[in-house]
């Protein structure tokens, strides 16, 4: 997999109250991930178990909500996330843990939750 993202562009439509809490939840851990990433590079995040896990925790979450928002609202949020990916992804952290690549998890961290985290915040803007 190559991440989560292909173009993150889009026009943010919400039909309800829990859409717009799953969006706030995708910010809110997008920007808890940003700060344990910090500046760290690959390498000191494979050496940092603790900031691993903790990555890999708020990415299940951050991917259970696109999960919840569900396919057709996302599209309408952020056209281009590839939902079916996310799903599979998650269902990865949840179920098939012990085979995560620690490379991609940062590169889905610092690549594409910022792209995601922006499709968010604009939703919750209009």
């Amino acid at each position: 997999m190559d991440g989560f993202r292909s173009a993150l562009t889009g026009i943010a439509w919400m039909s309800s109250d829990r859409t717009t809490r799953r969006l706030r939840s995708i910010v809110d851990d997008a920007d808890q991930l940003a700060l344990f990433i910090g500046d760290m590079g690959l390498g000191a995040f494979r050496g940092d178990l603790k900031t691993a896990y903790a990555v890999e925790r708020l990415l299940q979450r951050i991917t259970e909500a696109v999960i919840q928002i569900g396919d057709e609202e996302m599209a309408r949020i952020a056209p281009g996330i590839p939902v079916a990916r996310i799903r599979a992804f998650g269902n990865r952290l949840r179920h098939e843990y012990e085979r995560i690549d620690r490379d991609q998890v940062f590169a889905i961290a610092s690549d594409d939750v910022p792209e995601l985290r922006a499709a968010a915040s604009r939703a919750l803007e209009n």
